[in-house]
């Protein structure tokens, strides 16, 4: 039997489209998260990703435009380690914020959107 090789070995970072990147990168900062990259690429182009503090996988804002609509399901699952603090958080902060969902079978677990209405989840670890 021959020995596959690996052909991807990680998940490094995950693009949200925002219409303001300097707000969307000050919400992530005020809830904990780092600045890992921002730069204008060129063209205009500016490329800002933020992390939680020793994550592997990043987020990054780029502008919104043709073919990256605002107001998606972005279907990014971020962990806490106390969601009903967290969700505490985001609605003082403002934010839309969905129920905290609260069952026998799964982590304490919420969903919550960005100021262009992007959802993200969040839940405690299982």
């Amino acid at each position: 039997m021959t020995k596959r090789t690996m052909t991807f070995t990680g998940l490094s970072t995950v693009a949200i489209p925002v219409t303001d990147q300097d707000r969307t990168k000050a919400l992530l900062e005020t809830v904990g998260f780092e600045t890992r990259f921002d730069a204008d690429l060129g063209d205009g182009f500016r490329w800002v990703e933020l992390a939680p503090p020793g994550a592997a996988t990043s987020i990054a804002l780029v502008a919104t435009g043709d073919g990256l609509p605002t107001g998606i399901d972005t279907g990014i699952r971020l962990v806490t380690p106390d969601a009903r603090a967290a969700r505490d958080e985001l609605l003082a902060l403002g934010l839309s914020v969905g129920e905290l969902l609260d069952w026998d079978t799964a982590p304490l677990m919420f969903s919550f959107s960005d100021p262009d209405g992007n959802r993200l989840y969040v839940s405690e670890p299982a």
